[in-house]
């Protein structure tokens, strides 16, 4: 809830204000104003100069206020939220009393701070064309970068009258890298002739070359060198007969040179993933959604490269162990957020709440032009900004609906930067969820468009479900794992119709791992591949247990099994995830005969005892070799060495005749005769 006291200003008069909901709902001191901004701004001084925190229910006068508060030292917190466009400026701003209350105190929601990640460049750059275009944009950046240009291809190319920077012929098979560490293969590669005259000579390629550079900018026209290159850092792409696209690319290249800053998008644990156990491949999630190629394999994990990552966040919503986790912000502090929106907003006598879930580069400027041009956004609309929509997991979801919203949707673009398959599978699982438990089949859409009236069409679409009854209040607080538990506990508590299992699709991240029991023989070799110890032993017995909250359907104990007696069911079993780890399989273990020290078990001890009755090492002269087999390893051992036996020796292999021992049995006989 918001504390210390909130501004609300209704520019100069065009909006109302609602302060006493607001004051009750966020149990704040409200301090109203017509116009906070020019008139009214030493009310502001006064206030700030008290100490304390202050929401102010404006945007757009941000930078103004900031820079009053710390001329004059405001010790306590300063947020902001745009109330005008987003509650205010709407033909329904007389029944968003509520919404309003609900927009402050989730802006007065403290989010952690930014970790960064700093690239260095120091101007050496790559121009990559084909023709005197790529010689004409490498001398204009030839005054602030180092640069180089690689013909691919080339026709008939007039050298330059003075050689200012090289240029050399090559086509790149592989790019890799990002802003100030790019590294490039190429072949074909061949120095320019000094003595070319009309066109260039080219001296004797050869294939397998390899640069560096700070910056790759590319004007071959062909393929880009990276996927979802837009979101590279430092390799800027244009098709050099778009004129204005060069332009645009020479003014971006001419200031890639120093250190940069970007966010640290992903917080990656190595300990808590499942990819893969005793080269055995398990979960590929991440691998299989990631647009940039930031992530790769490395052993039993993979690796996230911070300064290649571009934060689409798909790989965080859908890793079901919590290795990869959103960090702008945390989903802890997302979901502090949400909770804070959606609790205030029914606190406040608000009723049938959509959730609009939209990102700041493209859903901010569509709720403008609603709220400028059009009806704006409806009363029971609640918008909460991301940093990009595919952030949203399944907790988010689970958790929108526990709190009462009775619809979410998902704003996008009509032409996605990147695939959005992570998103659309984590709103199918949600709807089949959902409909399970008796929200609805369609309490979760996604809106994509570019236009303020397809966005307001859509919102005016009601959604077709019930809300949950007894909303949820929970705290969010834990890992990603532990939330996305207690989201999804906390879904079915608010249930309109709860039920105890619901099926799922192949790739749910939840599910149970069936063991077949007459196959499973306790080596448990699927405990020691089990990356969240949702199989586990029992340090006194032969025993395998299962713990199906952990369990997260990555595959890794259906592949080692060598039995083949584990198969995998997705589904979401309530009652499962609420008891303790479940015994799967016990047996008594099996009690050395020289000993008596358990080992194994005694129906793996006398399975192996009858495949080898009957063995010619266990039989007739080799009986008391048979003994060794119940014995434990030290027993054994001992065994063999005191009696002087080998179990693995064979018997002596009969003599084999050959034909000396034939011409000497003749030869005897002939002898014999005589």
């Amino acid at each position: 809830m918001t504390a210390g006291t909130t501004f609300l200003c209704s520019c100069e008069e065009t909006m109302p204000l609602h302060g006493e909901t607001v004051a009750k709902a966020c149990r704040t001191k409200v301090r109203t104003a017509d116009q906070l901004c020019r008139k009214e701004l030493d009310f502001f001084k006064a206030v700030v100069a008290q100490g304390g925190d202050v929401t102010v229910a404006c945007t757009q006068e941000a930078p103004l206020f900031s820079e009053v508060a710390e001329d004059l030292g405001h010790a306590g917190r300063l947020t902001f939220a745009n109330v005008r466009e987003q509650a205010g400026w709407s033909a329904e701003a007389q029944k968003a009393g509520p919404k309003t209350a609900a927009l402050l105190a989730a802006a007065a929601e403290e989010m952690p701070p930014i970790q960064a990640v700093s690239l260095t460049s120091k101007g050496v750059a790559l121009v990559y064309g084909r023709d005197e275009e790529a010689i004409a944009v490498a001398r204009r950046l030839s005054a602030t970068l180092d640069v180089t240009v690689l013909l691919t291809r080339p026709g008939e190319v007039t050298p330059p009258r003075e050689t200012a920077f090289p240029v050399v012929k090559g086509t790149i098979t592989a790019a890799h890298g990002h802003l100030g560490a790019f590294s490039i293969d190429v072949d074909d590669y061949a120095l320019a002739s000094p003595s070319s005259r009309r066109t260039y000579l080219w001296q004797v390629p050869r294939n397998g070359a390899s640069s560096t550079s700070d910056i790759v900018i590319d004007l071959s026209g062909g393929m880009p060198l990276f996927p979802a290159h837009e979101l590279r850092p430092g390799y800027l792409r244009a098709d050099p007969r778009d004129a204005a696209a060069v332009e645009r690319l020479i003014g971006e290249a001419s200031g890639l040179v120093g250190t940069f800053d970007k966010p640290r998008f992903v917080t990656f644990t190595a300990d808590l993933c499942a990819h893969s156990r005793n080269k055995i491949t398990g979960c590929t999630r991440c691998l299989d959604l990631c647009p940039t190629g930031a992530i790769t394999p490395d052993g039993d994990h993979v690796a996230i490269d911070p300064a290649v990552c571009a934060g689409c966040g798909q790989c965080a919503a859908a890793c079901p162990t919590g290795a990869a986790a959103y960090a702008l912000p945390p989903v802890d502090a997302l979901l502090r957020r949400l909770r804070a929106l959606l609790t205030t907003y029914a606190a406040a006598g608000g009723t049938g709440a959509v959730l609009l879930v939209h990102n700041g580069d493209h859903g901010q400027p569509l709720i403008d032009a609603t709220a400028r041009f059009g009806a704006g956004l409806a009363a029971r609309v609640l918008p909460l900004q991301v940093n990009e929509i595919t952030q949203a997991g399944p907790e988010f979801f689970a958790a929108a609906l526990a709190y009462g919203a009775a619809g979410v949707a998902v704003l996008g673009r009509a032409k996605p930067k990147h695939d959005l398959l992570g998103l659309t599978r984590t709103l199918e699982t949600t709807r089949t969820i959902a409909q399970a438990l008796g929200y609805g089949a369609e309490v979760v859409r996604l809106i994509e468009t570019d236009d303020p009236d397809r966005l307001a069409e859509a919102l005016a679409v009601p959604f077709a479900g019930t809300p949950a009854p007894k909303p949820s209040t929970f705290l969010p607080m834990g890992t990603k794992r532990g939330l996305l538990e207690l989201s999804f506990l906390e879904l079915h508590a608010a249930a309109p119709a709860p039920v105890d299992r619901i099926a799922l699709d192949k790739g749910a991240p939840f599910g149970k791992a069936e063991v077949d029991l007459a196959a499973c023989t306790l080596c448990l070799a699927c405990v020691s591949a089990c990356p969240t110890a949702a199989l586990s032993d029992n340090p006194d017995k032969p025993m395998l247990r299962f713990t199906e909250s952990l369990c997260v359907q990555c595959g890794l104990c259906e592949q080692t099994c060598p039995e083949d007696a584990i198969a995998l069911i997705p589904q979401l079993d309530f009652v499962a995830w609420q008891e303790p780890r479940r015994i799967v399989k016990e047996e008594e273990p099996f009690h050395c005969t020289g000993c008596n020290k358990a080992f194994g078990t005694k129906s793996t001890i006398e399975r192996i005892a009858s495949k080898l009755e009957g063995h010619w090492m266990f039989t007739g002269a080799n009986e008391a070799r048979r003994e060794a087999l119940f014995m434990c390893e030290d027993c054994r051992v001992e065994r063999v060495v005191n009696e002087g036996f080998d179990p693995y020796a064979a018997q002596p292999r009969p003599r084999v005749r050959t034909a000396e021992d034939y011409l000497a049995e003749a030869k005897a006989g002939k002898d014999g005769l005589n």
